[in-house]
C-alpha cells in the first residue's frame, strides 16, 4: 500500500490511518496523516 501523501510504501497494519469515502488509507507517519486529514480530496484523487 502507498502513502497517498508522500508515496512511500506502508504496511496495511500501519498505526497511522484514516478513512475517507468508505476507503481506508494508511500513512508512514503522523504528519502525513495530518496532511491527508486537512485536505483528503487533494490526496485521495491520486491514490
Amino acid at each position: 500500500m502507498k502513502d497517498p501523501v508522500c508515496k512511500m510504501d506502508v504496511k496495511d497494519d500501519s498505526k497511522f490511518g484514516s478513512t475517507y469515502k468508505n476507503r481506508a488509507y494508511r500513512f508512514c507517519s503522523a504528519s502525513c496523516k495530518q496532511s491527508f486529514d486537512k485536505e483528503p480530496e487533494k490526496y485521495a484523487k491520486g491514490a
